[in-house]
C-alpha cells in the first residue's frame, strides 16, 4: 500500500484573494478544519501517515500550523520552496530525496477535497502497471485529458479555444477532467527530462508516448476544487 503522499501548497493562491493577501491558501477554514488538515487527515484514513508539504508563499505560516498541531497525528516534511515557487512539476522534483526509491507515492493539490478511495486508486495503478495513474471524472471543465479505449492518456483538449496538445495520435477519444491527485511509481524521476519551473500536465505530455499513463475514473465521488472564495459554501456543503 501507499506510504508516502506529497500534498502541494507552495501555490501563490491567487483565486483565493483576499484570503491569500494575507495567508496561504493551505490554511484556508473549511468548515473549522483548514484545507491542509482535512488532506492530511484524508491521507490517513488510507493508511498514508507519511507526507512532504512544499511551501513558498507565506511559508512560516504553514511551518508553525504544522508545529502546533503536531503534523495532525502524521509525519510531515517541509520541501521549502521560498527562495523561487516551482509548479507542481518542479515542486516534485525539487521533493525527489524524501521519497523512496522503488515505493509508489500520491500527490495530491491541497485545495482539492474529495472521498476518492485512494485504495481502489492503488488497486487500479497496480493492475494497469501504469508508470502513472491519473484520477479524473466526466465533470464539465474547458481544459480536459484525452484518453483512448484503453484509459490511456493521448493528449489534452481546450474545449473553449480548441487549443490540443496530442502525444497520441488519436481519433476522437473520451475527455476526461482531472482531479488533481496522481499515482507515481518512483522510476518516473528516471524518464523525467523537465527541470527547473515546470507543470506537472507538461510532465504527463511529455512521458504520454512512451509510457503507460492510465486514467482512473471516480466519477460519483464527491469533489471540490476550493480555488476561489464562492467554492467555500460548497465545500461546505460537501464536508462536514
Amino acid at each position: 500500500m501507499l506510504q508516502t503522499a506529497m500534498i502541494f501548497c507552495a501555490g501563490l493562491g491567487t483565486r483565493f484573494k483576499p484570503w491569500t493577501d494575507n495567508h496561504p491558501k493551505a490554511l484556508a477554514v473549511i468548515n473549522g478544519k483548514s484545507l491542509l488538515q482535512r488532506n492530511i487527515e484524508y491521507l490517513q484514513g488510507f493508511g498514508i501517515k507519511r507526507v512532504i508539504v512544499n511551501v513558498h508563499h507565506f511559508a512560516p505560516q504553514i511551518i508553525e500550523a504544522l508545529q502546533q498541531n503536531n503534523g495532525w497525528g502524521s509525519e510531515v516534511i517541509i520541501s521549502d520552496e521560498q527562495d523561487v515557487v516551482l509548479e507542481t512539476g518542479g515542486g516534485l522534483l525539487k521533493a525527489k530525496d524524501y521519497l523512496i526509491p522503488g515505493e509508489s507515492f500520491l500527490t495530491i493539490n491541497v485545495d482539492i477535497l474529495t472521498t476518492l478511495d485512494i485504495t481502489a486508486f492503488y488497486n487500479f495503478h497496480q493492475q494497469n502497471q501504469s508508470l502513472i495513474s491519473l484520477a479524473v471524472s466526466d465533470r464539465k471543465t474547458s481544459r480536459c485529458f484525452v484518453f483512448d479505449e484503453y484509459n490511456r492518456l493521448t493528449g489534452w483538449r481546450n474545449l473553449q479555444t480548441g487549443e490540443e496538445r496530442m502525444s497520441i495520435p488519436t481519433m476522437g477519444g473520451s475527455n476526461k477532467a482531472f482531479s488533481g491527485i496522481s499515482i507515481f511509481n518512483y522510476e518516473f524521476f528516471n524518464y523525467l527530462r523537465l527541470q527547473g519551473k515546470f507543470s506537472l500536465v507538461d510532465a504527463y505530455l511529455s512521458l504520454a508516448k512512451g509510457h503507460l499513463i492510465a486514467g482512473f475514473d471516480h466519477s460519483g465521488d464527491k469533489w471540490v476544487d476550493v480555488g476561489k472564495p464562492e467554492t467555500v459554501p460548497v465545500a461546505e456543503a460537501l464536508f462536514a
